[in-house]
């Protein structure tokens, strides 16, 4: 799915520089709870993020409406302060979440269970 298109799962890719998985971990072990709040209240649910050895990144989320919520969420003053506070962990230059590559999804089990009726 586009960013520009409504659904119910977003996934998307980043790039973690290699020097800094340690502390981005930490970080992230440890959110702020303003920027939880404001996640959950701008319309990010369900979001987990997996970071493999070498930087990939990769997030998971459901929303109701990917570029709504990303609207929302830059609206918000934690947000800044957060996009500022990770700038630094990442390969590419200005903030972290106008980075994010969001791929299309091509498979879900439970999508084609239910289209079976079998869900």
């Amino acid at each position: 799915m586009s960013s520009d298109t409504a659904g119910a799962r977003v996934c998307f890719t980043s790039r973690v520089r290699a020097d800094r998985l340690a502390e981005y971990r930490a970080a992230h072990a440890a959110v702020w709870p303003e920027m939880l709040r404001a996640l959950r209240d701008t319309g990010w649910r369900d979001y987990h993020l997996f970071l493999r050895d070498d930087g990939l990144l990769v997030g998971v989320l459901e929303t109701d409406d990917y570029a709504a919520a990303q609207r929302r969420m830059a609206a918000t003053e934690v947000n800044a302060r957060w996009q500022e506070a990770m700038s630094g962990f990442f390969v590419d230059d200005g903030n972290p979440d106008e980075g994010f590559v969001v791929l299309d999804e091509v498979f879900h089990l439970e999508g084609q269970l239910a289209a079976l009726g079998e869900a």
